[in-house]
């Protein structure tokens, strides 16, 4: 039988005792109190955050990949930033990769005992054809989760980085990964329910993660995201409202020059920045590895 003990995030919580004989308001007034303590707990382990940040962008930047792998709700919270990188960053879904334990099937509905398969973990990845240019981050509140540590052990010994996230310390991941993010959020608020403030902690730490990497291999110029994909008509005028923003053009110039940037908004950015056309402007955008500031920056040495 598995002894759980002695992880923090199956302890009971002292403040939430009476929880069953209190008022809607009093049960929310509680959450909002814990949840209070989520951003403090993470600011703890900032430094080890962005240690993991370093190793994506030098992985992307040399066309390796992130993996998130989890079971669960840790898994479900990786499937989802992965699948809001492609939208927000304009990248291929096979940059930043989510695995659930169970497969796709297990975002909607439990798949009894796929957390528990060590060779699912591994098997998955080979499936992936990882290599020793990927990231792989493995995500369990409990921090001891079968799938992922059968995944971070297979990721291991063909040479990635691997880092892991769980709630508790001392995790069996966290022993297991080359850096642990080890972020102790306390009891639930209702024993056990790891959705809650792990759930959170994980959510915010992946947001980190996945947005830091993305600006430092050029998706974002300023705070704007300027490979913003143009999927439908919110982000059509987004687009066109960055390039307003940042050139201080009107926006019937904008759409415009949208048009002959072939809707890239980076594209578009430096064709009005420094006055050339598409070819040029993506000629200074591919010396600077896509990064705006350094494309301008050459176009100004060559001046």
């Amino acid at each position: 039988m598995i002894d759980l003990s002695h992880m923090t995030t199956e302890t009971r919580n002292r403040n939430t005792m009476e929880l069953s004989k209190m008022t809607s308001l009093e049960i929310i007034t509680e959450m909002n109190r814990e949840d209070a303590n989520v951003p403090k707990a993470i600011h703890e382990v900032l430094p080890v955050i962005a240690e993991v940040v370093d190793w994506c962008v030098q992985s992307l930047s040399k066309g390796g990949r992130i993996f998130y792998m989890g079971a669960g709700t840790s898994g479900r919270l990786g499937v989802l930033d992965a699948a809001e990188c492609p939208p927000t960053f304009g990248v291929s879904p096979d940059m930043v990769v989510g695995l659930i334990a169970g497969g796709e099937k297990a975002f909607i509905k439990a798949i009894e005992g796929a957390e528990d398969s060590v060779e699912l973990g591994e098997k998955d990845l080979i499936q992936h054809n990882l290599t020793s240019d990927d990231v792989v981050i493995g995500i369990a509140a409990s921090g001891r989760t079968p799938y992922v540590i059968g995944g971070l052990k297979y990721a291991n010994s063909i040479g990635c980085n691997t880092a892991s996230i769980s709630c508790n310390i001392g995790s069996e991941i966290g022993k297991i990964a080359k850096k642990k993010i080890e972020v102790v959020v306390g009891p639930e608020v209702l024993t056990g329910s790891t959705r809650l403030k792990a759930g959170t902690a994980q959510k915010l730490i992946l947001n980190m993660i996945s947005t830091a990497s993305m600006v430092g291999i050029g998706k974002c110029y300023e705070n704007l995201m300027v490979d913003v994909m143009q999927t439908n008509e919110k982000l059509v005028v987004r687009a066109q409202n960055i390039l307003m923003e940042v050139t201080e053009i009107d926006r019937e110039t904008a759409k415009k020059v949208l048009e002959e940037a072939e809707g890239h908004v980076k594209t578009a950015i430096v064709m009005v920045l420094t006055g050339s056309g598409k070819d040029e402007a993506n000629s200074l955008l591919s010396k600077a590895k896509g990064h705006i500031s350094k494309a301008l920056d050459i176009n100004k040495q060559h001046e």
